[in-house]
């Protein structure tokens, strides 16, 4: 089964956020598998559930053990998305 992810992250820090932000999107960009695209606005994980989900996860936290302080939210959408998309 297929999940859809799409991810906005909003720190909560003083500190220089856009590198947390781009470290966040690449490390999920090198698991094989998942296919991730960004825009202006959020983040896009596609991939097979568990893989998508544990990875997903493993990064959030990741980023709150950073910055300590950051807003994640999150849609979880059955299937890949990504396709339906493209066919428009």
């Amino acid at each position: 089964m297929d999940i859809s992810i799409e991810i906005s992250l909003y720190p909560l820090a003083e500190q220089e956020f856009k590198a947390e932000i781009w470290a966040f999107i690449k490390r999920l960009r090198a698991v094989d598998g998942l296919q991730v695209v960004t825009n202006g606005m959020s983040t896009q994980v596609f991939g097979e559930y568990d893989l998508a989900v544990a990875k997903v996860m493993t990064e959030i936290k990741q980023v709150h053990q950073s910055l300590n302080a950051a807003v994640f939210v999150c849609k979880f959408i059955g299937g890949n998305r990504s396709q339906v998309e493209a066919e428009r």
